[in-house]
């Protein structure tokens, strides 16, 4: 992949970013499920989903998103490894997302032309961020590693960077994380659930979709 299509692909991520509260996160179990899932986020308004390599379904549902919903801009999370990002990649994913920051997944990032989301919980982590050039950071686990008062206190420093809280947010914290000018989007798996998504109740995704942009909206009023 050339230079100009990878500043194209990062390019559609962060105007995704700044129009979206949250990167709806899922865990696949079963690859037939994902464009319905993917469908009905996008039904409710969220172009843009996470799938986890938690699960052997995973590449095949991040395929099945890429092929199928190409309205929704589907990423790789829980990328650990190098060779997890050329398996996303391979896919068809957009985007990854790790849970903490690896200069060996950022490098195959790199080589593979893919935006990359990093997890950071310390100053520390942002700071090697910073000096790799990455700007855009997942805070994980957001709520367990001090929510909102510790993005605040990182931001002060690290002020071009710009937060994707994870872990622990839900529709009842959205707003208090969404106040916060660093931040520009959430992480978070309550949109689609396993439960909701294994019952095969999509229109409840649709509706939590729904139901997360109308709470941004209120942010922004």
């Amino acid at each position: 992949m050339n230079g100009a299509l990878a500043r194209d692909m990062l390019g559609d991520l962060e105007a995704v970013l700044d129009q979206v509260p949250v990167i709806p996160v899922l865990v696949i179990d079963n690859a037939d499920d994902a464009v319905p899932v993917a469908r009905a986020l996008a039904a409710g308004g969220i172009p843009i989903a996470e799938v986890t390599l938690r699960t052997p379904a995973a590449p095949d549902a991040i395929a099945a998103i890429a092929e199928n919903v190409p309205e929704v801009l589907v990423g790789a999370g829980t990328v650990l490894s190098g060779d997890q990002v050329d398996t996303a990649r391979s896919a068809g994913a957009q985007f990854v997302v790790s849970p903490g920051l690896s200069e060996a997944v950022v490098t195959a990032c790199e080589v593979a032309a893919i935006p990359l989301i990093p997890g950071v919980a310390t100053a520390s982590e942002v700071q090697r961020a910073w000096n790799l050039g990455i700007r855009t950071l997942k805070f994980f686990p957001a709520v367990q590693a001090g929510g909102t008062a510790t993005i605040s206190a990182l931001a002060s420093v690290f002020r071009k960077v710009r937060f994707v809280p994870t872990g622990g947010v839900t529709a009842e914290n959205l707003t208090e994380f969404l106040k916060l000018a660093s931040v520009v989007a959430c992480g978070g798996s309550w949109l689609a659930p396993a439960n909701i998504v294994n019952a095969g109740d999509y229109a409840a995704i649709t509706r939590r979709a729904e139901e997360a942009l109308a709470i941004a909206a209120a942010v922004e009023a």
